[in-house]
């Protein structure tokens, strides 16, 4: 599924702090989304549990709805892009040169030319020819004739240089050169205010004129070439907003990811079998929010189980393989998910239960944690729309009362936290309940054969000591069925149906009984009407507190069978 850093809930203040940047991206400095103050009053209000600050509103992507800057650093972003594509993209850094081989020759023939000491004549033997060290003359009377020896040497090294086929020009440096230069104009203009700087355009057009004519490189994130895509100022906007629409290090953080892309193998990765079936219950996609953002839930706690914790992270072989899977199903949610569209979804809402999660004793589990994290927050940068822990417990969030003033107002601004009491309503705040798993007060299940989450569920509150009544009418021949919870239960229920006609007779479908907190989750039920009438349901809250009631219900016709 970036952002990241460290996960909250395994790490120390400082730790916790750099894994808020989670779910604002790195190195963001974002808009102000209201005071804090005034975000956690309007929290408690709604009952969605405590936010850090105002709730983040999403920015648009479409190029006609940002700011005069952001589309300037847009365009600058592009420009640079277009030129370093040009150059071939972007490489690797490039090896240590090699030994300059060719300058030890040319020392070689230098040292020859050197005039030698005077010294008494001696008779010297000849080189052997296959060595390539020129001896020094002992004497002046031999001066001739070493010149003579070095200077056919030296021919013969021009006539190696020579027959060395010419080496094509390195893109690397070309590229480095050009990045270079692109980047340090940049930096000069982004100083400036206003529209785009003459003299940025002017210095492009010359390192685009200085450049060795090559085939354009295209380059590819998630699917989308960078340049020449209606989805493609989406995947740029993404990391000028980590980066605080700062286009040079945009650039940079740009540069890195594609570079770790081909490193990593993304490509390949997306096709590899790696084995760990266990893990689908552990990190699992399902549903959307109200604004129709993919939800993908990170259950913690599934790791008390020791099998599977061993399984997965008692040594550095499995955690990597454990990062490998992780970065796997993040790929593949985001090309199933998201759509780059200027208009369409491009990022999730993440949901992370800290019921039952490992201490801070499990050592492993951090530190697969923090590489997987720190992944994220490199490389997917903008992914994350809201962040929703549940099932915090107490200490938790004092603990994060301590760390907000490290927090940017950006990434408070995503923040949710909720107790085990209001995790439903932190819930049901940004996702539909018909969205919502069954085991975190939803309706939302798999296999079911009555119900799928386009049928809407209807929300009531019944209020301390009274009654709610539910009419589910029906016309003609068919069969109702209806699926109803109320939150914390503790309330009574029953079902009749009622014949329209006066001389009809009222038919009891479900007694009344007392349901509590220890008993199924949902209440489901189906009645064949042979008449037209309704079923009533009928809800007694006795208790004290008000309750919130889900309910939803569906009529199949039934054939005449005559």
């Amino acid at each position: 599924m970036a952002e990241e850093g460290r996960e909250p809930e395994y790490e120390a203040p400082a730790a916790a702090a750099a894994a808020a940047r989670e779910g604002g991206g790195d190195g963001e400095e974002g808009k102000e989304g209201g005071t804090e103050a005034e975000g956690v009053k309007e929290g408690r209000k709604r009952g969605s549990g405590i936010p850090l600050a105002a709730y983040f509103k999403e920015e648009s992507n479409v190029v006609a709805d940002l700011e005069d800057s952001q589309k300037v650093a847009l365009d600058e972003l592009k420009q640079l892009l277009r030129v370093a594509l040009a150059a071939g993209g972007f490489p690797h850094p490039p090896p240590p040169p090699p030994p300059p081989v060719v300058q030890e020759e040319n020392k070689v023939a230098e040292k020859a030319e050197e005039p030698p000491p005077a010294t008494p004549e001696k008779v010297e033997e000849p080189p052997p020819a296959s060595s390539e060290k020129v001896e020094e003359p002992p004497t002046a009377a031999g001066d001739s004739k070493v010149e003579e020896d070095a200077a056919d040497k030296a021919k013969t090294v021009v006539r190696e240089k020579e027959e060395i086929p010419e080496e094509p020009p390195k893109l690397d440096d070309d590229s480095a050169r050009v990045e270079k230069e692109l980047v340090a104009a940049v930096t000069v203009a982004e100083e400036k205010s206003g529209g785009v700087d003459e003299g940025v355009v002017r210095a492009v057009d010359v390192v685009e004129e200085d450049l060795v004519p090559v085939a354009r490189v295209e380059v590819f994130l998630w699917g989308v070439p960078l340049l020449g895509d209606e989805r493609s100022d989406t995947i740029l906007l993404k990391f000028l907003r980590a980066r605080d629409f700062k286009v040079k290090d945009a650039l940079e953080m740009l540069k890195n990811t594609v570079i770790w892309r081909k490193e990593f193998g993304i490509e390949g990765l997306l096709e590899e079998d790696l084995g760990m079936p266990e893990l689908e219950k552990v990190v699992f996609m399902q549903g959307h929010d109200k604004e129709g953002h993919p939800i993908c839930y990170n259950v913690y706690g599934e790791f008390q189980d020791k099998d599977l914790y061993h399984k997965v992270f008692t040594d550095e072989e499995k955690r990597k393989r454990f990062l490998r899977w992780r970065i796997q199903f993040l790929e593949k949610g985001i090309r199933r998910h998201l759509d780059f569209s200027p208009r369409g979804i491009c990022s999730m809402v993440q949901v992370t239960d800290l019921k039952n999660s490992p201490g801070l004793g499990k050592w492993e589990l951090r530190q697969a944690t923090k590489q997987a994290l720190a992944v994220f927050q490199d490389n997917y940068p903008e992914f994350v729309a809201k962040k929703v822990f549940i099932n915090v417990p107490w200490w938790y969030l004092a603990f994060n009362r301590m760390i907000n003033p490290f927090f940017t107002q950006r990434t408070k601004s995503k923040f949710v936290f909720a107790g085990p009491s209001k995790s439903s309503e932190a819930l049901f705040e940004f996702i539909a309940p018909e969205q919502v798993p069954v085991r975190y007060g939803g309706l939302s299940k798999e296999n079911d054969v009555d119900f799928c989450t386009s049928d809407a569920a209807t929300e009531v509150f019944i209020k301390p000591s009274t009654k709610h009544t539910i009419d589910i009418p029906a016309s003609e021949s068919c069969v109702l069925v209806w699926e109803l919870r109320v939150l914390g239960w503790d309330v009574s229920c029953g079902a009749e149906f009622v014949p329209s006609a006066d001389d009809g007779y009222t038919v009891i479908v479900q007694k009344t009984r007392k349901f509590t907190s220890v008993d199924e989750p949902l209440l489901k039920n189906s009645y064949r009407v042979e008449e037209p009438g309704k079923v009533v349901l009928t809800i007694d809250n006795s208790t004290f507190k008000k309750k919130k009631l889900l309910y939803r219900s569906k009529a199949t016709i039934v054939a005449d069978s005559s």
